[in-house]
């Protein structure tokens, strides 16, 4: 199922963002962070970029009972304006996985999580960012589950610096990843029957800009820290 309630500023600002992230690639501070997580600086653009393409697309895995659904309208949630398209189907609201925001994320958050031996670890720091997300999550109407856009990869950040300093880049898209998708997402399925929205998307628009951030923030700021760190103990010796 193609579907995302975004508008032109929503894809321009990740765009510049994207742009941002390139910069800093070159200037060796994000490939940096990403090689500590285990990914090759060669594939930092294809995972991000496929990510951010395939946000379009909704592997529909369940359809509620029909209610009133709102479509045609233009929501605004913290700063982010998300337009809802004129619904046409006469089945209930999807319950739907998004594939850039959830599943894309999700498998390289495991694949992290076994490269880098961070199974113990990853419990506390996925918990973390759960309960905090979880928290502030917001059901809106229309849309579905959204929380605020720099909640997930800040606290991500604080996760992955406080349970693995030394993995901390791995750990923070790990929590941040799987923690925004249990807190925000999965945590609130019961809240979701009545807001008339045409998809519940896990991963979708509302939880995708903090998934997509923590990408990027969380492991930039996470690997600016622990370089610092690395770089004062060697100092130190």
């Amino acid at each position: 199922m193609q579907y995302f309630p975004s508008t032109f500023p929503f894809y321009l600002f990740f765009f510049l963002l994207f742009v941002f992230m390139i910069v800093m690639i070159e200037v060796k501070v994000l490939s940096y962070a990403y090689e500590r997580m285990g990914i090759s600086r060669h594939y930092v653009f294809l995972l991000l970029l496929v990510s951010l393409l395939s946000t379009y697309y909704n592997i529909t895995v369940y359809h509620f009972p029909p209610e009133k659904i709102i479509s045609n309208a233009r929501i605004d949630f913290f700063g982010m304006r998300y337009v809802i398209p004129m619904a046409s189907s006469t089945l209930g609201p999807a319950l739907a996985i998004n594939v850039g925001g959830a599943l894309i994320p999700t498998l390289l958050s495991l694949y992290l999580m076994v490269k880098n031996r961070l199974f113990v670890r990853a419990l506390p720091a996925v918990v973390l960012v759960t309960l905090v997300v979880h928290e502030l999550a917001y059901p809106v109407k229309g849309l579905g589950i959204a929380e605020p856009l720099f909640v997930p990869p800040l606290v991500a950040c604080a996760a992955g610096l406080l349970f693995a300093r030394r993995a901390a880049p791995a750990l923070a898209y790990i929590s941040g990843t799987l923690g925004t998708l249990i807190g925000a997402d999965l945590m609130n399925l019961d809240k979701v029957r009545g807001l008339g929205a045409p998809i519940v998307s896990i991963g979708g628009a509302g939880t995708f800009d903090g998934i997509f951030l923590t990408g990027i923030a969380a492991v930039l700021l996470a690997g600016i820290f622990s370089r610092s760190k690395g770089e004062g103990e060697v100092g130190e010796a």
